[in-house]
């Protein structure tokens, strides 16, 4: 349930907040999308919600409703020849497992998101439900609790088949999903495994790319590979740099050759990213960041301070001056006011878009000035003491009436 809600936030996040460049990036890629994940903003979008096959990106998903549904990843499971049956005709990509081998779960979740092993896949959906239907059926199950309506899954390897798709935003969700599980975030971070009977290791798709391809992409942290002729050429991968942590997710580059277009857009949008925007310092922790007046108090005015640091992912041109403060709430303060009260929210923006909004605390109690209130309200209390010297006047006057009366009778 934790995972579902943090996912739906994520959700409303993409609908409502998203700072979307409009960079023209030279990519190859039919369809991608930038995360930046400690704010969760969209920073660039291609084609991204558009169905479309996703190769072995699916195994994320097939990683997920496993785990989710595994008791104990040291349990054992027997490799059976089912699990290996029509793969190498599908030429699909394998782990390694041989028939009657036995391995753990753990073993098959990390041969099937590393080397992206079909096998691992045919072997988890035997076993960790009654059918290999179920499981592809818990799969969509799960691509609807997450409110995904452009995602369909037919399989648990990403072989392409009619009614099996996704989208570049939709798959950012499902690997999203898998990242807060922290089992299989450190999965997809590894670079190496060797299995439970060390029998044989594997090793990252990813890793394998960078080395074999020479890459400068020292900022990558972790992914996910795949490739059919359907898909192109896949990538999901999450990236830190400067303490920044990002996400992208790219489907359908070309195929030409041994080129690994799919690395190579992702570090042309990368480094676009990493070169041009940054963290940046909005508000410091004590920094002064507004001054309200007080009406019929003590203190003529009051100074509100930030509790906290603000950073904020910005363009590397940012300039402190460009910010936009907007308060609502109460303008005046009085002493009618409470202690630890909100009486407002402080908005920042910085070029029009909001980055900040702060509460805006009463911290301490305001003094009633009565004499501030009695110089604008001289009228009333001139008023006040004519009129109480006008009742002592006829309650002094009353008696010595009634004792005059008193003496006329005598």
């Amino acid at each position: 349930m934790k995972i579902i809600r943090h996912t739906l936030r994520f959700i409303l996040i993409f609908l409502s907040f998203t700072m979307v460049t409009h960079a023209k990036l030279d990519i190859k890629s039919e369809h991608a999308i930038l995360i930046q994940l400690d704010e969760e903003k969209v920073l660039y979008e291609k084609n991204s919600e558009i169905e479309v096959p996703m190769a072995s990106l699916t195994k994320l998903m097939t990683a997920l409703v496993a785990i989710e549904n595994i008791k104990e990843l040291e349990e054992e499971i027997t490799i059976s020849k089912e699990d290996l049956k029509g793969l190498q005709e599908a030429n699909a990509a394998v782990a390694g497992f041989r028939i009657n081998q036995n391995v753990t779960y753990r073993d098959l979740l990390y041969g099937l998101l590393l080397p992206s092993g079909a096998d691992a896949a045919a072997a988890l959906t035997r076993t960790v439900f009654s059918s290999k239907t179920e499981f592809i059926n818990k799969m969509n199950e799960k691509a609807s609790s997450l409110g995904l309506n452009h995602t369909h899954f037919v399989n648990a390897t990403g072989l392409d088949e009619p009614n099996h798709y996704s989208t570049a935003k939709e798959m950012s969700i499902i690997f999203k999903s898998a990242l807060q599980n922290p089992e299989l975030k450190k999965i997809i971070e590894t670079d190496r495994y060797t299995m439970s009977d060390n029998s044989f290791s594997v090793m990252s798709t990813i890793t394998k790319n960078i080395q074999r391809n020479h890459l400068k992409l020292d900022y990558l942290t972790g992914g996910k590979t795949g490739t059919t002729d359907n898909a192109g050429l896949c990538l999901a991968s999450i990236a830190n740099y400067n303490g920044v942590n990002y996400m992208l997710v790219t489907i359908k580059a070309p195929q030409e050759g041994k080129k690994p277009n799919n690395f190579y857009d992702a570090k042309t949008i990368y480094d676009y990213y990493m070169t041009h925007f940054a963290n940046q310092m909005v508000i410091e922790s004590g920094e002064k960041i507004l001054t309200l007046n007080t009406t019929y108090a003590k203190q003529k005015q009051v100074d509100f301070y930030s509790d906290e640091t603000v950073i904020k992912y910005l363009p590397n041109d940012f300039q402190k001056e460009e910010l936009t403060y907007q308060y609502e709430g109460e303008t005046s303060l009085t002493s009618k006011l409470k202690e630890n009260t909100q009486i407002g929210t402080l908005h920042i923006s910085y070029k029009e878009e909001r980055i900040q909004s702060i509460p805006i605390i009463l911290t301490a109690n305001l003094k009633f000035d009565y004499i501030s209130y009695l110089k604008d309200h001289y009228f009333i209390v001139v008023f006040g003491i004519i009129l109480i010297l006008g009742i002592l006047s006829v309650l002094f006057r009353h008696p010595r009436k009634q004792k005059k009366k008193h003496r006329k009778k005598k």
